[in-house]
Protein backbone atom coordinates (compact mmCIF):
# COMPACT_ATOMS: atom_id res chain seq x y z
CA UNK A 1 0.00 0.00 0.00
CA UNK A 2 1.64 3.59 -1.20
CA UNK A 3 1.31 6.03 1.29
CA UNK A 4 0.89 8.59 -1.39
CA UNK A 5 -2.54 6.83 -2.05
CA UNK A 6 -3.64 7.30 1.41
CA UNK A 7 -2.47 10.96 1.34
CA UNK A 8 -4.63 11.53 -2.10
CA UNK A 9 -7.52 9.84 -0.64
CA UNK A 10 -7.54 12.09 2.79
CA UNK A 11 -7.37 14.82 0.18
CA UNK A 12 -10.34 14.17 -1.36
CA UNK A 13 -12.17 13.79 1.90
CA UNK A 14 -11.10 17.23 3.29
CA UNK A 15 -12.30 18.88 -0.36
CA UNK A 16 -14.78 16.74 -1.37
CA UNK A 17 -13.36 16.97 -4.48
CA UNK A 18 -11.18 15.16 -7.11
CA UNK A 19 -9.87 17.66 -8.60
CA UNK A 20 -9.34 19.81 -5.73
CA UNK A 21 -7.37 17.09 -4.10
CA UNK A 22 -5.76 16.82 -7.46
CA UNK A 23 -4.29 20.13 -6.89
CA UNK A 24 -3.33 19.59 -3.34
CA UNK A 25 -1.23 16.26 -4.05
CA UNK A 26 0.13 17.78 -6.91
CA UNK A 27 -1.17 15.39 -9.50
CA UNK A 28 -3.70 15.14 -12.41
CA UNK A 29 -7.23 14.38 -11.75
CA UNK A 30 -6.77 11.15 -13.62
CA UNK A 31 -4.01 10.14 -11.77
CA UNK A 32 -6.11 10.74 -8.22
CA UNK A 33 -8.69 8.41 -9.92
CA UNK A 34 -5.97 6.18 -10.87
CA UNK A 35 -5.12 5.64 -7.16
CA UNK A 36 -8.48 5.74 -5.83
CA UNK A 37 -9.10 2.49 -8.10
CA UNK A 38 -5.98 0.98 -7.38
CA UNK A 39 -6.44 1.32 -3.53
CA UNK A 40 -9.90 0.04 -3.96
CA UNK A 41 -8.93 -3.12 -6.09
CA UNK A 42 -5.45 -3.83 -3.15
CA UNK A 43 -8.41 -3.73 -0.13
CA UNK A 44 -11.41 -5.53 -2.28
CA UNK A 45 -13.36 -2.72 -1.06
CA UNK A 46 -15.59 0.02 -2.54
CA UNK A 47 -13.91 3.51 -1.51
CA UNK A 48 -16.44 5.70 -3.30
CA UNK A 49 -19.92 5.36 -4.37
CA UNK A 50 -19.36 6.66 -7.64
CA UNK A 51 -23.07 7.36 -8.49
CA UNK A 52 -23.57 10.61 -6.24
CA UNK A 53 -22.05 13.92 -7.57
CA UNK A 54 -19.75 14.45 -5.84
CA UNK A 55 -18.62 10.69 -4.97
CA UNK A 56 -19.62 10.24 -1.42
CA UNK A 57 -18.09 7.63 0.76
CA UNK A 58 -18.90 4.34 1.33
CA UNK A 59 -19.10 2.39 5.04
CA UNK A 60 -16.30 0.51 4.04
CA UNK A 61 -15.15 4.12 2.75
CA UNK A 62 -15.15 5.24 5.62
CA UNK A 63 -13.12 2.72 7.43
CA UNK A 64 -10.43 3.23 4.74
CA UNK A 65 -10.45 6.51 5.81
CA UNK A 66 -9.55 5.93 9.38
CA UNK A 67 -7.49 3.34 8.89
CA UNK A 68 -5.67 5.39 6.07
CA UNK A 69 -5.70 8.67 9.32
CA UNK A 70 -3.84 6.19 11.60
CA UNK A 71 -1.20 4.76 9.02
CA UNK A 72 0.14 8.51 8.10
CA UNK A 73 0.35 9.44 11.80
CA UNK A 74 2.18 6.50 12.78
CA UNK A 75 4.63 6.86 9.35
CA UNK A 76 5.35 10.47 10.61
CA UNK A 77 5.93 9.52 14.44
CA UNK A 78 7.77 6.96 13.40
CA UNK A 79 10.25 9.30 11.19
CA UNK A 80 10.46 11.57 13.64
CA UNK A 81 12.53 8.49 16.22
CA UNK A 82 14.33 7.52 13.58
CA UNK A 83 15.79 10.77 12.28
CA UNK A 84 16.43 11.61 15.97
CA UNK A 85 15.15 15.35 15.01
CA UNK A 86 13.14 15.93 17.77
CA UNK A 87 9.07 16.14 17.96
CA UNK A 88 7.76 17.46 14.70
CA UNK A 89 4.64 17.06 12.52
CA UNK A 90 0.96 18.31 13.82
CA UNK A 91 -0.87 17.40 17.17
CA UNK A 92 -4.04 17.35 16.57
CA UNK A 93 -5.65 18.59 20.05
CA UNK A 94 -9.76 18.85 21.29
CA UNK A 95 -11.01 20.66 23.94
CA UNK A 96 -14.69 21.12 25.78
CA UNK A 97 -15.18 24.84 26.31
CA UNK A 98 -14.38 25.05 29.84
CA UNK A 99 -13.28 28.11 32.08
CA UNK A 100 -10.00 26.03 32.08
CA UNK A 101 -9.29 26.88 28.34
CA UNK A 102 -7.25 29.46 29.15
CA UNK A 103 -4.51 27.19 29.95
CA UNK A 104 -4.04 25.91 26.54
CA UNK A 105 -3.12 28.62 24.55
CA UNK A 106 -0.11 29.22 27.43
CA UNK A 107 0.83 25.65 27.39
CA UNK A 108 0.11 25.37 23.24
CA UNK A 109 2.52 28.34 22.90
CA UNK A 110 5.43 26.48 25.20
CA UNK A 111 4.63 23.79 22.78
CA UNK A 112 6.02 25.31 19.78
CA UNK A 113 8.82 27.58 21.64
CA UNK A 114 10.22 23.80 23.09
CA UNK A 115 9.68 21.97 19.69
CA UNK A 116 9.72 24.61 16.71
CA UNK A 117 8.62 21.59 13.94
CA UNK A 118 5.59 21.07 15.65
CA UNK A 119 2.02 22.22 14.83
CA UNK A 120 -0.29 21.98 17.61
CA UNK A 121 -4.21 21.90 15.94
CA UNK A 122 -6.90 23.09 18.06
CA UNK A 123 -10.55 21.70 17.45
CA UNK A 124 -13.47 22.79 20.26
CA UNK A 125 -16.52 20.46 20.80
CA UNK A 126 -18.17 18.63 23.58
CA UNK A 127 -16.89 15.81 26.02
CA UNK A 128 -18.97 12.91 24.47
CA UNK A 129 -17.93 14.30 20.89
CA UNK A 130 -14.40 14.76 22.05
CA UNK A 131 -13.92 11.39 23.27
CA UNK A 132 -15.72 9.42 19.78
CA UNK A 133 -13.06 11.82 18.42
CA UNK A 134 -10.16 10.34 20.05
CA UNK A 135 -11.35 7.06 20.01
CA UNK A 136 -11.61 6.92 16.20
CA UNK A 137 -8.42 8.44 15.74
CA UNK A 138 -9.62 11.56 14.46
CA UNK A 139 -8.09 13.80 17.78
CA UNK A 140 -5.06 12.93 19.11
CA UNK A 141 -6.21 14.08 22.50
CA UNK A 142 -8.62 15.81 24.05
CA UNK A 143 -9.11 18.46 27.17
CA UNK A 144 -12.01 16.66 28.78
CA UNK A 145 -13.58 17.04 32.70
CA UNK A 146 -13.29 14.58 35.23
CA UNK A 147 -16.63 11.82 36.02
CA UNK A 148 -16.59 10.57 31.98
CA UNK A 149 -17.81 7.40 31.04
CA UNK A 150 -14.24 6.35 29.44
CA UNK A 151 -14.16 3.82 27.03
CA UNK A 152 -11.74 0.96 26.34
CA UNK A 153 -8.40 1.67 25.37
CA UNK A 154 -8.59 5.12 26.59
CA UNK A 155 -7.44 7.13 29.29
CA UNK A 156 -7.67 10.00 31.31
CA UNK A 157 -4.89 11.73 33.28
CA UNK A 158 -5.83 15.07 35.23
CA UNK A 159 -3.45 18.35 34.88
CA UNK A 160 -5.48 20.54 36.57
CA UNK A 161 -6.89 20.05 40.26
CA UNK A 162 -8.27 23.68 41.51
CA UNK A 163 -11.11 24.54 44.71
CA UNK A 164 -13.89 26.16 44.34
CA UNK A 165 -15.04 29.83 45.74
CA UNK A 166 -18.36 31.31 46.36
CA UNK A 167 -17.48 34.50 45.50
CA UNK A 168 -19.49 37.62 46.32
CA UNK A 169 -19.35 41.88 46.39
CA UNK A 170 -18.33 43.13 49.15
CA UNK A 171 -21.33 44.71 50.45
CA UNK A 172 -23.11 41.10 50.21
CA UNK A 173 -20.42 39.21 52.54
CA UNK A 174 -21.42 37.09 55.39
CA UNK A 175 -19.15 35.52 57.83
CA UNK A 176 -19.88 31.95 56.47
CA UNK A 177 -21.29 30.63 52.84
CA UNK A 178 -24.69 29.71 54.53
CA UNK A 179 -25.08 33.06 55.50
CA UNK A 180 -24.08 34.70 52.33
CA UNK A 181 -26.53 31.51 50.41
CA UNK A 182 -29.29 32.35 52.55
CA UNK A 183 -29.56 36.01 52.41
CA UNK A 184 -28.65 36.81 48.57
CA UNK A 185 -29.48 36.33 45.41
CA UNK A 186 -27.64 33.38 43.48
CA UNK A 187 -26.31 33.43 39.94
CA UNK A 188 -26.32 29.90 38.96
CA UNK A 189 -23.88 27.97 36.27
CA UNK A 190 -26.39 26.01 34.43
CA UNK A 191 -24.63 23.74 31.41
CA UNK A 192 -24.35 20.46 30.76
CA UNK A 193 -21.27 19.96 31.88
CA UNK A 194 -19.27 18.14 35.35
CA UNK A 195 -18.53 21.75 36.96
CA UNK A 196 -22.41 22.29 37.31
CA UNK A 197 -23.36 19.83 38.83
CA UNK A 198 -20.29 19.02 41.16
CA UNK A 199 -21.70 22.66 42.67
CA UNK A 200 -25.59 21.64 42.19
CA UNK A 201 -24.98 18.62 44.11
CA UNK A 202 -22.80 20.11 47.07
CA UNK A 203 -25.27 22.87 47.17
CA UNK A 204 -27.70 19.91 47.69
CA UNK A 205 -25.52 18.67 50.34
CA UNK A 206 -25.46 21.98 52.18
CA UNK A 207 -29.31 21.77 52.44
CA UNK A 208 -28.87 25.25 50.75
CA UNK A 209 -31.87 26.88 49.00
CA UNK A 210 -30.22 29.68 47.55
CA UNK A 211 -32.68 32.57 45.95
CA UNK A 212 -31.90 31.97 41.98
CA UNK A 213 -32.32 34.95 40.32
CA UNK A 214 -30.15 33.96 36.74
CA UNK A 215 -29.16 30.69 35.29
CA UNK A 216 -26.03 31.31 32.97
CA UNK A 217 -24.18 29.05 30.93
CA UNK A 218 -20.52 31.00 30.96
CA UNK A 219 -18.24 31.32 34.07
CA UNK A 220 -17.19 34.56 32.40
CA UNK A 221 -20.73 36.04 33.00
CA UNK A 222 -21.21 34.89 35.88
CA UNK A 223 -18.17 37.12 36.75
CA UNK A 224 -19.48 40.00 35.14
CA UNK A 225 -22.65 39.71 37.20
CA UNK A 226 -20.97 39.21 40.33
CA UNK A 227 -18.30 41.80 40.12
CA UNK A 228 -21.39 44.28 38.83
CA UNK A 229 -23.20 43.64 42.40
CA UNK A 230 -25.84 41.60 40.61
CA UNK A 231 -25.44 38.33 42.92
CA UNK A 232 -23.26 35.76 44.55
CA UNK A 233 -22.05 32.49 43.08
CA UNK A 234 -19.80 29.99 43.11
CA UNK A 235 -16.87 29.19 40.54
CA UNK A 236 -13.36 27.65 39.98
CA UNK A 237 -10.24 29.49 41.03
CA UNK A 238 -9.74 30.38 37.38
CA UNK A 239 -12.46 32.50 37.25
CA UNK A 240 -10.62 34.73 39.88
CA UNK A 241 -7.85 35.87 37.15
CA UNK A 242 -10.91 38.03 35.39
CA UNK A 243 -11.25 41.46 35.65
CA UNK A 244 -12.82 43.20 38.73
CA UNK A 245 -11.99 39.98 40.51
CA UNK A 246 -9.86 41.12 42.96
CA UNK A 247 -12.52 43.17 44.04
CA UNK A 248 -14.88 40.58 45.61
CA UNK A 249 -14.64 38.55 48.69
CA UNK A 250 -14.22 34.60 48.52
CA UNK A 251 -14.69 32.00 50.71
CA UNK A 252 -13.45 28.04 50.15
CA UNK A 253 -17.26 26.62 48.84
CA UNK A 254 -17.56 23.04 50.66
CA UNK A 255 -16.21 21.46 53.59
CA UNK A 256 -13.77 20.14 52.87
CA UNK A 257 -13.07 22.46 50.13
CA UNK A 258 -14.95 21.35 46.71
CA UNK A 259 -12.70 20.53 43.72
CA UNK A 260 -12.45 20.29 40.25
CA UNK A 261 -10.51 18.04 37.85
CA UNK A 262 -9.54 18.34 34.32
CA UNK A 263 -7.62 16.38 32.30
CA UNK A 264 -6.30 14.87 28.84
CA UNK A 265 -7.65 12.20 27.65
CA UNK A 266 -6.05 10.19 24.61
CA UNK A 267 -5.85 6.43 23.29
CA UNK A 268 -3.50 3.41 24.66
CA UNK A 269 -1.55 2.66 23.18
CA UNK A 270 -1.01 5.78 21.33
CA UNK A 271 1.37 6.49 18.66
CA UNK A 272 1.62 9.96 19.60
CA UNK A 273 2.54 9.18 22.99
CA UNK A 274 5.77 11.00 23.88
CA UNK A 275 4.24 14.38 22.25
CA UNK A 276 1.05 13.86 24.33
CA UNK A 277 3.44 13.03 27.57
CA UNK A 278 5.14 16.34 26.43
CA UNK A 279 2.01 18.24 26.18
CA UNK A 280 0.70 17.02 29.27
CA UNK A 281 3.53 18.23 30.95
CA UNK A 282 3.49 21.82 29.78
CA UNK A 283 -0.83 21.84 30.65
CA UNK A 284 0.35 21.24 34.46
CA UNK A 285 3.01 23.58 34.33
CA UNK A 286 0.80 25.84 33.25
CA UNK A 287 -1.87 25.28 35.59
CA UNK A 288 0.85 27.10 38.13
CA UNK A 289 -0.21 26.36 41.90
CA UNK A 290 -2.94 23.48 41.27
CA UNK A 291 -1.19 21.53 38.29
CA UNK A 292 -0.91 17.41 38.44
CA UNK A 293 2.05 16.00 37.31
CA UNK A 294 1.90 13.00 35.36
CA UNK A 295 3.17 9.53 36.67
CA UNK A 296 6.13 8.40 34.61
CA UNK A 297 5.27 5.92 32.46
Amino acid sequence: MDTRQLRTLLAIVQHNSFSRAAETVHVTPSAVSQQVRALEAELGVTIFERATRPPALTAQGAQVVEMARDMLRREEEARTVLSGSGLEGVLVIGSVRTSALRVLPRAISRMRLAFPRLKVNLRLANSAALIEDVSAGRLDAAVVAENLAIRPQIRWRPFLHEPLWLIAPAAMAAPTVHAILAAQPYLRFCAQVPLASLIDAELSRMGAAPQIIAELDSISAIMSCVTEGMGVSVVPDVALSEPGAEALVRLPFGTPQIRRQIGLVDRVPSNRGVIIDQFHDLLATSSGAYGIRREPS
